[in-house]
């Protein structure tokens, strides 16, 4: 036995939209028997399998246009307006779990785009977000990822900023400061989730603590990416593992303090398992 000191960040996990998202889920789930979910409920394989054992059914957009009288559910990402076209005209309840913050910052876009303003958003090119976001200006607004694609494009003299809710605020105030630095008047719209933005700062304070640091995350998820990152350069001696069965043994030594975190698409129970599986080392 290696008899590890664990500790699971206390911090980390669902954000509140996705525990609003899978407890919907989950209830209808025990009325029904089954649901249709419109893509990955959370971007993590083994929480979506759990689910699916459950009777959800993911299904894309292409599979919703072919379907008729059945109830789906719409995950925390949102979606774009022609979606809830298609539901209405296939007679599809929609059980709308779309994170508030999301919405809000929906509301915000296409209240920018009604007023015909340039319509810039900072996010990831094909992210469920961003395609909500996209399609409240009838696919019009610029995305891009990074300042040097954002340099790329020719810009106008006044535009209007939004971002992707979970881009960190320092890297949103850069973007904003680069636009003026370029003579652009920007008007700018703070709607990132503070619940996930500061998720890198209490993460660089959790990993700094301890002698190796396993992060527990989905391999899809855009969110786990970025803060394994700030792990792994807060702490080299981290390691990222999407199930228990990516554990080794060798990657520790004895009486080793190990602290565990994730992403906000990583379930609690998740990062227990690991636990539980590291006493056993």
């Amino acid at each position: 036995m290696k008899s590890l000191r664990i500790t699971i960040d206390t911090n980390s996990g669902f954000c509140f939209g996705v525990v609003y998202a899978i407890q919907m889920a989950e209830d209808i789930l025990q009325e029904q028997g089954y649901l249709y979910c419109l893509g990955d409920i959370v971007h993590n394989d083994v929480e979506v399998e759990r689910l699916q054992q459950r009777g959800l059914c993911i299904i894309d957009h292409n599979q919703l246009r072919q379907l008729h009288n059945e109830t789906v559910l719409i995950r925390a990402h949102g979606e774009p307006p022609e979606t809830y076209q298609t539901a209405l005209a296939n007679n599809l309840t929609i059980i709308d779990a779309s994170c508030p913050v999301v919405l809000k910052l929906q509301n915000r876009i296409k209240s920018s785009y009604d007023k015909k303003e340039s319509i810039y958003i900072y996010g990831k090119h094909g992210h469920a977000e961003v395609l909500g976001l996209l399609g409240q200006t009838n696919n019009k607004a610029v995305v891009f990822e990074n300042i040097a694609e954002l340099l790329q494009h020719k810009l106008p003299s006044q535009l209007t900023l939004f971002s992707q809710t979970t881009k960190s605020t320092d890297s949103f105030y850069k973007v904003k400061q680069v636009m003026e630095e370029q003579g652009v008047a920007v008007s700018a719209n703070d709607t990132i989730c503070r619940q996930v933005s500061n998720r890198d700062k209490d993460l660089r304070k959790f990993a700094a603590q301890f002698d190796k640091v396993i992060f527990v995350s989905g391999t899809k998820s855009s969110n786990g990416k970025v803060l394994y990152q700030v792990c792994k350069d807060t702490n080299p001696e981290t390691r990222f593992v999407s199930k228990v069965e990516e554990l080794r043994p060798e990657w520790f030594a004895a009486g080793e303090s190990v602290g565990i975190c994730g992403a906000t698409s990583t379930p609690l129970w998740l990062m227990e398992e690991v636990r539980d599986a590291l006493q056993k080392f």
